[in-house]
């Protein structure tokens, strides 16, 4: 089997990773080779860095930037590098059915596995809630491997011999809205295969504590699909709907947006980041820069429920 690492990017949620990680540790049927923290503060980190084996990393804040500081540290030492987000749990078979496909299908340089359910798409799932849907789930046997297939951030894998001197692009700030796109579409550009695999699952809580406020992430579901556009790692037609989905969204609910989404910031990070482009700038970093300009419109704490497995782009 080749050496698999396991990389995480994690910033203002210590107790979640601490709590994820130490479940992969602890349930993973294939033991990773080596397991990254990336973080700008060891705080971070919370007791994961304490855990055996765990390797904490510090480096510039963003999730592209993050992502390129555990790649970095991982390079000459794996041969499959994973990243989960800190708040994924992963079924215990994930790194094995990565790391067989790695090593049987020499073609696939991307990995993807499938959702039980998607707490983005909601107000969040608790750990709690993750781990009895993660030990309840159940997902049809016909349920298809699917190819090709953009990388999902939130568990994905890729074949580190197939990354040569490739990054994640650090101009896509803070969550760096799209960067799983971009990534996989640079390494599908030399020839490789991505898949996504029904041998690998898992929970994504989607927890809304650390996320982007809503101007910063409505500025970059404009500017970063136009970007990548430009350069050449989505299509006319991909980066069309990826606005399109999410600005017709954000309008339709404006009015009553829901208690965990800011659904008006969005909106006005969107019309600012239309306004840009009309004017020739294209500097998705920018996204970093604003200000929400609207702090009753942030969303309010709610009790996290069970989210649905969908495509969490469109939220």
């Amino acid at each position: 089997m080749p050496r698999v690492a396991v990389a995480i990017a994690t910033r203002g949620r210590p107790q979640t990773v601490t709590a994820t990680l130490t479940h992969l540790l602890q349930t993973q049927t294939l033991k990773p080779d080596a397991v990254i923290v990336s973080c700008v503060n060891r705080e971070d980190a919370g007791d994961a860095a304490k855990l055996p084996g765990v390797r904490l990393v510090t480096g510039p804040g963003g999730l592209p930037a993050q992502r390129n500081t555990a790649l970095a540290a991982l390079r000459n030492e794996t041969d499959v590098i994973v990243f989960f987000d800190d708040d994924f749990l992963a079924d215990p078979d994930w790194l094995a059915a990565a790391a067989q496909t790695f090593r049987d299908e020499p073609e696939v340089v991307g990995f993807t596995g499938y959702l039980y359910a998607d707490g983005i798409l909601g107000p969040g799932l608790s750990f709690d809630e993750a781990l009895r849907i993660l030990t309840e789930g159940t997902l049809s046997s016909e349920a298809p491997r699917i190819e090709p297939f953009s990388p999902y951030g939130c568990n994905m894998a890729f074949r580190m011999s197939a990354i040569g001197n490739i990054t994640f692009d650090e101009r896509l700030v803070l969550y760096g809205w799209q960067e799983d796109r971009d990534f996989g579409a640079a390494l599908a550009k030399r020839g490789g295969r991505l898949i996504k695999s029904p041998r690998a699952r898992g929970v994504h809580m989607g927890q809304k504590a650390g996320r982007v406020a809503g101007d910063r992430l409505g500025y970059s579901q404009v500017v970063n699909p136009i970007y990548l556009l430009r350069k050449g790692t989505m299509t006319t037609r991909q980066a069309t709907m990826q606005i399109f989905r999410n600005v017709a969204i954000n309008l339709a609910r404006a009015a009553r947006p829901e208690p965990f989404i800011d659904r008006r910031g969005r909106l006005r990070g969107n019309v600012l980041g239309f306004a840009d482009v009309l004017r020739g700038r294209l500097e998705p970093e920018r996204a970093a820069t604003l200000t929400p300009s609207d702090k009753s419109s942030r969303p309010r704490p709610v009790t996290p429920s069970t989210g649905t497995r969908d495509d969490a782009t469109a939220s």
